[in-house]
């Protein structure tokens, strides 16, 4: 129980708080935290940023995997499985009390230490054993973690919120895909095609995006900056509102790109 307070405690949340909200605040807390966007210069709060980026995707990881999450989609999961640990503790010290007093033990103080997404997935419930549509979707959550993952077939995937950083997936196919809300620092997209996917709101920080296609993809929300689009088609892309431009671009590399009105960037 102590845990669970503790990792709404590290989100900012009160405890019971919707998966909604723990994704939510997951998303406005990492933005915040990640060490791209410290300066090179300042070594030492870029190691406290991610740190603490580390503490918030552990937080995040163990409040998405509690029991009645996957039974529920209406955002009360984790506020139920909260009460429910908290009626069970409320009768274990009504049944301690009746019995002789011990010597408190000490309790351990929490680990801040990473913990990956592969492995808080690592150990596969009996349920999913029985279940070979959660068994191929645990496939493909271990595939999209892998480093390397240049030329793989992403078409039509659902990979919102995930964090892909510094993953290599130049020549991928990601066609139409769900990226939004992804996290995409450094990634290498060379050559990906990115036909139609769904950037909106997408961390592309220092992304490679050399020569990817770009044509009809939706950028609205999208952090390009420092991103290298040399030689990359972004005909037709979708990147504000009107005449409003709402995709941010500052120090990315545009030599050579082809821009969404169809011009070419020199």
């Amino acid at each position: 129980m102590k845990d669970l307070a503790l990792y709404y405690k590290i989100l900012e949340l009160s405890p019971g708080a919707s998966i909604e909200e723990v994704n939510q605040a997951y998303k406005d807390l990492a933005f915040i935290w990640h060490p791209d966007r410290i300066p090179e210069s300042n070594p030492r709060l870029r190691q406290k940023a991610a740190e603490k980026l580390k503490e918030i995707n552990h937080a995040r990881d163990q409040l998405r995997s509690l029991p009645s999450s996957s039974t529920s989609k209406n955002g009360n999961s984790a506020q139920s499985y909260s009460q429910t640990y908290a009626q069970k503790n409320t009768q274990a010290n009504t049944q301690a009390s009746s019995q002789p007093s011990h010597p408190p033990q000490r309790s351990q103080s929490p680990a801040y230490s990473y913990y990956s997404q592969s492995k808080s997935q690592a150990k596969t419930p009996d349920s999913a054993k029985s279940n070979p549509n959660q068994t191929t979707r645990s496939a493909a959550q271990s595939s999209s973690q892998s480093k390397d993952l240049s030329g793989a077939d992403f078409r039509g995937r659902d990979l919102k919120e995930k964090d892909l950083s510094s993953r290599n997936l130049s020549n991928a196919d990601l066609r139409d895909a769900d990226l939004s809300d992804t996290f995409l620092h450094k990634i290498n997209l060379s050559g990906a095609n990115l036909h139609r996917a769904n950037l909106f709101r997408a961390n592309l920080l220092q992304a490679n995006l050399t020569n990817a296609n770009l044509q009809e993809a939706n950028l609205i929300g999208a952090d390009l900056s420092g991103a290298d689009l040399s030689g990359a088609n972004l005909a037709g892309a979708k990147i504000g509102y009107g005449s409003r431009i709402m995709v941010k671009m500052t120090g990315a590399r545009l030599s050579g790109t082809i821009m969404p009105d169809g011009s070419i960037h020199n």
